[in-house]
């Protein structure tokens, strides 16, 4: 146990097995203390970008951070605008923000008609 922070020399097999676990779980957001604090902020800035953005009702940052959802309102940005939003979204996050992996930006433009018939 006592090697698995490499302060001591692997003396058994199961060493290296530890040590290989404890790198691994120490690479998942929100593992160690100081970084819990670091993903949800990584979070919230992913979401204010978007929100900066003219016709923006909504974002969320979504799958660990790895995918932003944002919904415009359909009376101001249309499809063709929803393509051009998601684009220099995903420009602007690529400048302004450090990140793994890359960010699927998703632009979500709905619009409902509803009638009765009576």
């Amino acid at each position: 146990m006592e090697s698995h922070h490499e302060d001591y020399p692997y003396t058994i097999p199961e060493a290296f097995v530890v040590t290989t676990a404890d790198i691994l779980s120490s690479a998942r957001p929100g593992s160690r203390r100081g970084t819990m604090e670091n993903y949800i902020k990584r979070l919230a800035d992913l979401e204010k970008i978007a929100l900066d953005f003219q016709g923006v009702k909504n974002a969320y940052a979504i799958s660990a951070g790895r995918e932003l959802r944002v919904f415009v309102t359909p009376e101001k940005v249309d499809d063709f605008g929803a393509l051009d939003l998601a684009r220099r979204i995903a420009n602007r996050i690529q400048s302004e923000l450090r990140y793994p992996g890359e960010i699927k930006v998703n632009v979500i433009r709905e619009s409902r008609a509803v009638e009765y018939a009576r």
